[in-house]
C-alpha cells in the first residue's frame, strides 16, 4: 500500500487565478469562508507567480474590502510567501501611481480614483510585509526612478515619463513614512 504524498502546489494560469480569487472573495465577504481558510487558500495561490498576479489583480483593483481590512491570517500568509509577493506589491505600487497621474492628465477622475485606491492598498500592504525585504525591494525601485539599477527596464517598458517616475519615487518614500 502506498500513501499519496502528492502535495503539488496549486499552479493556476493567470486567468484561472483571477477567477478563483473572485470566487473566494465573494465567499469570504458573505461569511461563507473564514479568515483562516481564506488565508490557506491565498497562501496556495500566491505560491506561484501567475497565481499571485491573478490574486493581486482582483484583490487590489476590485471592489472587495479584503485589502482595506486584511485579516491577520491573510497578512501572515502574504508575509510568509516571501519575495515574490513583495516584488508584485512594489510593481503594483509603481504602476498604480503612474496610472493615477496618467488618468489625472486625461481628466478621467473615475479611473484616477481607482488607480489611487490600488496605490493606497499597495502602500498599506507593503507596510505589513517583511520589513527588510520591502526595504530592499523599494530601494531598487527608488534607484530606477533616478535612472539606475535593475528596475530601469521595468519603468522603461511601461514608458513612464519623468513626472510619473517622480510620483513613483514619492509613493515609495510614503511607504516608509507610515
Amino acid at each position: 500500500m502506498t500513501e499519496n504524498t502528492d502535495s503539488t502546489p496549486l499552479q493556476p494560469t493567470f486567468q484561472q487565478a483571477m477567477e478563483i480569487t473572485a470566487q473566494w472573495l465573494a465567499l469570504w465577504e458573505n461569511g461563507e469562508l473564514s479568515d483562516e481558510v481564506l488565508s490557506d487558500r491565498v497562501a496556495e495561490l500566491v505560491a506561484s507567480r501567475d497565481g499571485a498576479r491573478g490574486f493581486f489583480v482582483v484583490s487590489l483593483a476590485g471592489d472587495s474590502p479584503l485589502m482595506d481590512r486584511l485579516p491577520d491570517p491573510v497578512v501572515l500568509a502574504l508575509r510568509q510567501a516571501g519575495d515574490g509577493v513583495v516584488d508584485l506589491s512594489a510593481r503594483n505600487l509603481a504602476m498604480s501611481t503612474a496610472m493615477a497621474l496618467h488618468h489625472q492628465r486625461n481628466g478621467d477622475a473615475g479611473q484616477q480614483g481607482g488607480s489611487e485606491r490600488v496605490q493606497l492598498r499597495c502602500t498599506e500592504l507593503l507596510r505589513l510585509l517583511e520589513p527588510v525585504a520591502v526595504k530592499e525591494r523599494l530601494e531598487t525601485l527608488l534607484e530606477a526612478t533616478d535612472g539606475r539599477g535593475e528596475d530601469v527596464a521595468f519603468l522603461d517598458r511601461w514608458g513612464y515619463d519623468a513626472d510619473q517616475r517622480a510620483a513613483i519615487a514619492e509613493a515609495v518614500l510614503a511607504v516608509a513614512e507610515g
